[in-house]
């Protein structure tokens, strides 16, 4: 038997970022788990995407979230508490709500968005509107929702997609009721933002308790 994973990879660059990878989480998990979780997450990346000239370095990015997540439910690390906001297509309201609560909660809390269907891209005025908020989403990518990140989280909130999210028992769900900003205008994107805020400011006030 081939000792090789580049075989076991959907697109031979992607064998840098498993070495990695499996280096990095030495003592953890396995290689084979690391290919396998790297090969997945390069394929749902793929499905969703127009253009395919980051997906190997997004690929690797996603891999690391999932094995991370996957080390905290494991009992293998520990750490603050983790939010994960969910929405249909993790290109506005979730990414949004991920990037002003980590903004404001810093290392207190591990923050984490996704989507159910996750477009291809970042809603085009929503990185505007942080910015002027003073919060960087420069590195933001909409990304799939796997069952590593719910597993691992201690509080989903879910903003409009529904009962798509899967439910896992033990987890508190919330559902912000917010407007979606998708194709609208940064003055709408603007309003979208500060009602996302006024959620992160109540939900810090909890967690904090």
């Amino acid at each position: 038997m081939s000792t090789s994973s580049s075989p076991s990879l959907p697109d031979e660059r992607l064998a840098a970022g498993a070495a990695r990878l499996a280096s990095r989480y030495a003592g953890h998990f396995a290689p084979e788990t690391v290919l396998g979780l790297l090969a997945d997450s390069y394929t749902r990346l793929v499905e969703h995407a127009r253009i395919r000239t980051h997906l190997v370095v997004l690929a690797e990015r996603l891999t690391a979230d999932r094995l991370d997540a996957l080390a905290h439910t494991q009992g293998l690390t520990s750490g603050p508490t983790r939010v994960l906001f969910v929405c249909s297509h993790n290109a506005g309201r979730s990414q949004m709500a991920a990037a002003l609560l980590a903004h404001r909660a810093g290392d207190a809390v591990t923050v984490s968005s996704a989507g159910t269907h996750p477009a291809d891209q970042v809603e085009p005025h929503i990185e505007q509107a942080l910015t002027e908020a003073g919060v960087d989403l420069a590195d933001a990518y909409p990304k799939p929702l796997t069952e590593e990140v719910v597993q691992a989280a201690d509080i989903v909130i879910t903003m409009g997609c529904g009962d798509a999210c899967p439910v896992v028992p033990g987890r508190r769900y919330l559902d912000w009721p917010v407007a979606d900003p998708e194709g609208a205008p940064i003055a709408v994107v603007r309003d979208i933002r500060d009602a996302i805020d006024a959620h992160i400011t109540e939900l810090l006030t909890q967690l904090v308790h």
